[in-house]
């Protein structure tokens, strides 16, 4: 729906408008003057204004200047061409002359309209041109990734404000950008935000407007950008950075649809759908203070959790061959493949940084690689800074009291038969300080088949 004002000072003309405008599913607002029109309403918080030329007081298109980004349709019945011409100097989009068909008026609305959301889409694709995800880049068929398929795909079409969990590099935009492309609002604008990336001092600015004179610096009015994603999604990346001050607005956005800008005291309505994210124990963070309870239950109306990618057993595979693809058609070159050397050592790492350092460990040996195979070296894997609260990359050894406590076997098949249920492979492996391949083979020689959920 959009919002279009009226204004015109026959009373007559702008009840019809209204009705004609409300019948064509618009949401309408009107006044008799300029004046009028800007002591009552944020002009630039419209789709479209339309305006007679001659009104009491100012001209209709001294409105041009007062709502910048918004397109002026002018109406007049002294359509001559000079009245066009000046019009559409001052900025006007088109004119309309009196008497008008309706069909006719209907027709360029839906094109000024149309025109409209294709400026906003351009500037948001700009916004994201330097991002290299995409929908399609979400692979995987484990357990875990088909439970996040299937959530995406039942809240996607709904207009439910959406919290996606999940450690750093695991995925959390590409959830978003699923979650956008499958929606209603696939035409509309997605903007993204990393909450943690913008200072403290200009993130309220930032997101939530501000007005001209607001704060040192503000010379001019300035749309944050909640209201550049009017009609689409904001994506809010990291939001358990957001300051308090921030959290007040974003909640109250949430609860009334409404931002008000830094420095202005009228509310401004926005059609955003939410999807925020983090990698913090978001629970935690409310019992310590630092972040809003009810804006935490407010943004986790429905939940999705994105697992690590140390537990997504066989994807391993198959998304480093997806993403060895794509890196070979970003750097330019010819395809490469993995050696079975290579594969079981990216099967082997832990993978701290998940997905994302998946991918830059692939790229960086794309470009490294001098021949049509990619070899473990090329890959330069690093074993992860393990910090003082984290757990041995080695189990303890067995006390020597214990039942079959001098049989390193003995223990493997305790350790494998105790924690196979809720540990991954990768992650057994880990901690026993040995390879999957290396797991894998034990686990043959012993007759420890891998139990599957």
């Amino acid at each position: 729906m959009s919002r279009i004002l009226v204004i015109e000072d026959e009373p007559i003309i702008r009840t019809e408008l209204r009705r004609l405008l409300v019948r064509a599913g618009h949401d309408v607002s009107e006044a008799g003057a300029v004046q009028e029109a800007a002591s009552d309403y944020a002009l630039d918080s419209f789709d479209l204004v339309l305006s007679d030329l001659r009104l009491p007081g100012a001209p209709g298109t001294d409105v041009i200047s007062l709502c910048p980004g918004v397109p002026v349709l002018i109406m007049t019945s002294y359509a001559t061409v000079k009245s066009a011409v000046d019009a559409m100097k001052l900025g006007a989009v088109d004119y309309i002359a009196k008497p008008f068909d309706h069909d006719e008026l209907l027709l360029q609305v839906e094109r000024v309209l149309r025109e409209g959301k294709l400026t906003r889409q351009n500037a948001a694709l700009k916004r994201e041109v330097e991002q290299s995800y995409s929908v399609s880049g979400m692979v995987g068929s484990c357990a875990a990734m088909r439970d996040v398929f299937e959530r995406l795909r039942k809240v996607a079409p709904s207009p439910a404000t959406v919290l996606v969990l999940g450690e750093s590099g695991t995925g959390k935009e590409l959830v978003a950008r699923a979650l956008h492309a499958q929606s209603p609002r696939a035409d509309g604008p997605l903007i993204s935000v990393n909450c943690a990336a913008i200072p403290e001092g200009l993130l309220e600015s930032e997101l939530f407007g501000h007005e001209k004179g607001a704060f040192t610096g503000a010379l001019t009015a300035h749309a944050g950008l909640v209201e550049a994603a009017h009609g689409g999604t904001l994506f809010l990346d990291e939001v358990g950075e957001l300051p308090a001050p921030a959290q007040a607005r974003l909640l109250r956005m949430l609860q009334d649809g409404e931002v008000r800008r830094v420095g202005s005291t009228r509310p401004r309505k926005v059609d955003v759908r939410i999807v925020a994210a983090t990698h913090r124990d978001l629970p935690r963070r409310v019992q310590e203070g630092v972040f809003r309870q009810d804006l935490y239950f407010r943004l986790r109306v429905v939940e999705i959790r994105l697992p690590p990618l140390r537990e997504r057993g066989e994807d391993l595979p198959v998304l480093a061959r997806h993403l060895l693809e794509k890196a070979c058609r970003k750097v330019g070159r010819a395809p490469v493949t993995l050696s079975p050397e290579t594969l079981s050592a990216l099967c082997a790492h832990p993978w701290p940084g998940n997905v994302r350092e998946l991918e830059n460990a692939l790229e960086r040996a794309v470009i490294l690689a001098d021949g049509p195979i990619v070899t473990p070296e090329l890959l330069a894997l690093e074993l992860p800074v393990q910090s003082s609260i984290s757990e041995p990359l080695e189990p303890a050894e067995p006390e020597a009291d214990e039942p079959g406590g001098g049989s390193m076997e003995d223990y493997f098949r305790r350790f494998v038969l105790e924690h196979q249920e809720h540990m991954g492979e990768t992650e057994l492996a880990r901690r026993l300080g040995i390879s999957r391949k290396a797991l894998w083979e034990r686990r043959q020689k012993m007759g420890l088949p891998r139990t599957r959920a």
